[in-house]
């Protein structure tokens, strides 16, 4: 049998249209209930709050609600009076629910491996705070740049980038951008601009 191309085209049109047609008949109303129902439980104690989105610098606005007996966040969803995004979101500020504390795989301790090693070994915050803080200061003490070519004073610091994060509001943007002036970095960048 042989079919042409605008046959086949109609032949698929007019499947297509009998499929929707025929799905129009399939009765919701038990699944829906069955929803809201579940969802209607949860939300009676939750108190909902508004909030940004910290993937990108786009701002999305969220809408989170917390359960305030368990004192969790039990749902986020679009803000529809948001003027950036108006109730729609992305794929990853649709799964931002991921990285609250709900998330059983969501790592909550410091993992590290040493150089050459297979195996992670867990250890403290203090222990990783301190750890970054000698490596800065080692590359720091090995590539500050005191003068320039012309002998001008430029100290400066070309070996450490930094890029901010569009969730950080003006007040942690100010302090972050202090230390890492102070330090002399040049390679300053920020989320928004990338």
């Amino acid at each position: 049998m042989s079919v042409t191309r605008r046959e086949f085209l109609a032949i698929s049109g007019a499947l297509g249209a009998g499929l929707a047609m025929s799905s129009l008949g399939l009765n919701m109303g038990p699944a829906k209930a069955y929803a809201a129902e579940l969802k209607i439980d949860k939300m009676k104690t939750a108190k909902q709050s508004t909030t940004i989105c910290s993937y990108c610098a786009v701002g999305c606005g969220l809408i989170c609600s917390t359960d305030t007996k368990a004192k969790k966040i039990i749902n986020i969803e679009g803000d529809p009076d948001h003027p950036t995004n108006e109730g729609a979101l992305c794929a990853k500020g649709a799964s931002l629910f991921q990285t609250t504390d709900n998330n059983a795989n969501r790592l909550k301790k410091v993992l590290y491996r040493a150089p050459g090693s297979d195996k992670w070994q867990e250890k403290s915050w203090d222990w990783a705070i301190n750890e970054i803080a000698k490596k800065v200061k080692a590359v720091r003490d090995a590539s500050f740049i005191e003068k320039n070519a012309k002998g001008e004073t430029v100290n400066r610091l070309e070996a450490i980038a930094h890029i901010g994060s569009a969730a950080l509001d003006n007040e942690e943007l100010w302090p972050l951008q202090a230390m890492m002036r102070s330090l002399g970095l040049v390679y300053i960048e920020h989320q928004a601009r990338i």
